[in-house]
């Protein structure tokens, strides 16, 4: 069987790909002239060079395939020109679904993200039957996603067997970017942490959600969502989850949420005047007033999801970062055990 993975050379797509050839599949990448491969560098695939606006490189990359796994994305709360981020991630998930109609692949496993879902609303946890409206996506790279996701429910009740997973919030290794939350991370692991705001984030290994996006694949009921996730916490608690590990301490002085937009005004303007990516986005500290905790049953009772231990899955990130140079001092060895 031939599989398509988009967002291979990413941190999400990179792991996909890994467990597609040791399932014994020589996955097909899409991937642009300018990507960085470090993540998939050593994997037995085929790399298709083109790009997600670019219907012919699409044509191409699809011929022979039959399942799709659409985990491009472009990931960012902040840019330039916002406008890239829409394009990308809207025209480009609205082209690879046309594509693939056209292809008459087999299953398609679009990448969403729990922000489609987990939005603020009194009572239980939001879960796959929460719908959010596009007013409460907060900054552009939520709206894209919110917009590529009606996309491809749009192409499941018109017959493509469209199977959409959102994942939560995926640590562990691999993360080469990093990510904005494998950031946050480094800066704690660097001391770069003075004090924490009251959010909180649903924490998954990057690895297991890889392994759900083959459960949707085989499971999965076209047209459906399936959170993929593990463990809400608190941002005190991811902190003091990562402090034990390393034996630094943890952060104490909570910071009002009032403080943190203010620094993050700061910092906006003065990345303005010099040009340079924000180390506090605006999107980021707006985000972070409201947690993102889900209930995400369904993917275990519909596809067999069962995520290893959100504290297992911090540690993995902790220890990649230590060995791959992104943090300057070393895990102790005790640190290494199982949590």
């Amino acid at each position: 069987m031939t599989s398509l993975v988009t967002g291979a050379s990413g941190f999400v797509g990179s792991h996909v790909a890994r467990l597609l050839v040791a399932r014994g599949e020589q996955p097909r990448m899409l991937t642009r002239r300018t990507s960085d491969l470090r993540a998939v560098q050593d994997l037995p695939v085929g790399r298709i060079e083109g790009d997600l606006l670019d219907i012919p490189s699409l044509r191409a990359a699809l011929e022979g395939v039959r399942w799709v796994f659409h985990v491009a994305a472009d990931y960012r709360l902040w840019s330039r020109n916002p406008e890239e981020i829409y394009r990308n991630n809207v025209e480009g998930t609205r082209n690879l679904l046309k594509a693939a109609r056209e292809a008459g692949v087999e299953r398609f496993v679009y990448t969403s993200t729990v922000g489609t879902i987990a939005v603020p609303r009194p009572g239980a946890l939001p879960n796959e039957q929460t719908e959010a409206r596009l007013d409460e996506m907060i900054g552009h790279y939520k709206r894209s996603k919110f917009l590529a996701e009606q996309e491809a429910r749009r192409a499941a009740r018109e017959g493509l067997p469209v199977v959409i997973v959102n994942p939560t919030t995926p640590v562990g290794p691999g993360d080469w970017k990093p990510t904005p939350t494998g950031r946050i991370i480094v800066d704690f692991l660097n001391g770069r942490t003075p004090g924490y705001v009251d959010t909180g984030l649903n924490i998954v290994d990057v690895e297991d959600v890889a392994e759900g996006h083959l459960l949707a694949a085989e499971r999965g009921r076209a047209g459906e969502r399936y959170l993929l996730g593990g463990k809400n916490m608190t941002l005190r608690e991811i902190f003091e989850t990562l402090a034990r590990f390393i034996g630094q301490p943890a952060p104490r002085w909570r910071v009002p949420h009032a403080v943190a937009l203010a620094a993050g005004y700061v910092e906006s303007g003065v990345s303005s005047l010099l040009g340079r990516e924000p180390r506090i986005p605006l999107e980021g500290v707006r985000m972070a007033k409201h947690k993102m905790f889900a209930d995400c049953s369904k993917a275990a009772h519909e596809l067999g999801f069962r995520p290893r231990p959100a504290e297992e899955a911090l540690q993995r990130a902790a220890q990649w970062y230590m060995e791959n140079g992104y943090v300057s001092r070393r895990l102790p060895k005790d640190s290494l055990a199982r949590p």
